[in-house]
């Protein structure tokens, strides 16, 4: 057996707010330079992708496919939406199949619109994940914590979500706003194996694989990814990687126009109404999963693997550089002389030695060291606004800017707090 970084959730270009380049070949050859083994299809039900993807990719063997550049391997899968806008996501063992479930929805929703990368029908999570098991695949949640799309915005458990399917499912993923320890507070969830996914709308690499699993396969196909999801003795997913929750857009109760943080308490006493600028306070991840949390953090089951916090590596170079955005110049002249240096960004991220780094830059090589040694704050986000990592460049400034931003660091915001953040 051999370990593959598998990222299993994304979009094509045929889904609403994704890049043009996000096609199979682009998706294949960035995945490389990531350092992804495996990625999802996506989309697979929108007709257009669906003969895209049949173009673009060769079955080497029984159910495993390749680009046909041979970079990358793909599982045939997607995302689709309830008639409650709840997202969920399925993986299938062909194509085949995936043309045997496109007719068991057509006539359900819309499949073939300009923006349905991502299919709306008009039909429950139970009836949806009974026609993906009766076509063979695996189903499951989609960035399940998340307050507008994920199950448990709208269910308190699985089983109040899916009924009598909820036996059959065989994972949950994740998402941006939800990490192990996070999600195994509720003690329903020690039932399932975990996902980490991307959810990348463009091919780029500090998108592509932001979120990604290791796991355990002897050869890279929905076969092997079925044993790992399903036999959780053989604890063949090895590791989840992810960003920090508090980096997720909806990780506090805030506002959605000013980003305003508000405990949950205060957003209840003022009618979930802003104070600040009057917008709509949106309930938070964080305070979601205090409401239905029924074990202490910590409390895993056996087959649970390890979550690795991550950082794409663009970010970190564009906070040594102290510039304002990850596309400049500077910060990618240096992410391509790391990525060509080494095998790929998840080698430079979580593998090469602090020596070996040094070579191309040190500034840049002890930033990273120090993510890995944990020395990073982080300012959460909320109401739509992503979190804002602090990497420290030593033990001592971690402990400094831990007095220095507490009330940003804990989600405490008033108007200057507030202001604060926005000039950070």
């Amino acid at each position: 057996m051999k370990e593959f970084n598998l990222d299993l959730q994304m979009h094509g270009l045929y889904a609403g707010g994704v890049s043009k380049e996000m096609t199979i070949p682009v998706m294949a050859e960035q995945s490389k330079i990531k350092g992804l083994d495996v990625l999802v299809t996506a989309d697979i039900l929108h007709k257009n992708w669906f003969q895209h993807v049949k173009q673009n990719l060769v079955e080497e063997s029984n159910g495993t496919y390749k680009d046909t550049l041979g970079k990358c391997n793909f599982i045939i899968g997607g995302e689709v939406e309830d008639n409650k806008r709840i997202h969920h996501l399925f993986y299938l063992p062909s194509i085949e199949a995936a043309q045997e479930l496109r007719e068991k929805f057509l006539g359900k929703g819309n499949l073939d619109c300009i923006l349905c990368g991502r299919p709306q029908l008009r039909l429950t999570a139970e009836e949806i994940a009974e026609r993906v098991i009766e076509a063979g695949g695996l189903f499951g949640p989609a960035h399940s914590f998340t307050p507008y799309t994920g199950i448990f915005a709208f269910y308190d458990s699985l089983k109040d979500a899916y009924g009598e399917m909820h036996k059959h499912l065989q994972f949950i993923e994740l998402g941006l706003s939800a990490d192990t320890d996070i999600a195994d507070t509720i003690s329903e969830n020690h039932s399932y194996s975990f996902l980490s996914s991307s959810d990348a709308h463009s091919p780029w690499p500090h998108r592509i694989g932001r979120e990604f699993n290791k796991i355990k396969m002897s050869n890279p196909n929905f076969k092997e990814l079925k044993k790992a999801l399903t036999e959780k003795e053989e604890k063949m997913i090895t590791m989840n990687v992810g960003l920090n929750p508090k980096e997720g857009k909806y990780h506090c109760t805030a506002c959605n126009s000013c980003f305003a943080k508000y405990s949950l308490e205060q957003a209840e006493k003022n009618k979930w109404k802003c104070t600040m600028c009057k917008g709509q306070i949106k309930r938070g991840v964080r305070d979601r999963i205090k409401i239905l949390a029924d074990t202490e953090p910590g409390i895993h089951p056996k087959f649970r693997p390890p979550y690795v916090h991550s950082l794409p590596l663009a970010e970190i170079i564009q906070q040594t550089l102290k510039v304002k955005g990850i596309n400049t110049k500077k910060v990618q002249q240096k992410w391509k002389e790391f990525t060509s240096h080494f095998e790929n960004e998840i080698y430079v991220l979580t593998v090469a030695k602090k020596e070996e780094l040094d070579e191309v830059d040190p500034l840049i090589a002890s930033k990273i060291i120090a993510f890995r040694n944990g020395w990073v704050h982080y300012i959460p986000g909320g109401g739509g606004d992503y979190g804002k990592p602090i990497i420290c460049d030593s033990k001592a400034e971690f402990e400094k800017k831990k007095i220095e931003f507490k009330n940003e660091i804990e989600g405490i915001s008033d108007h200057i707090v507030q202001t604060k953040i926005k000039n950070y």
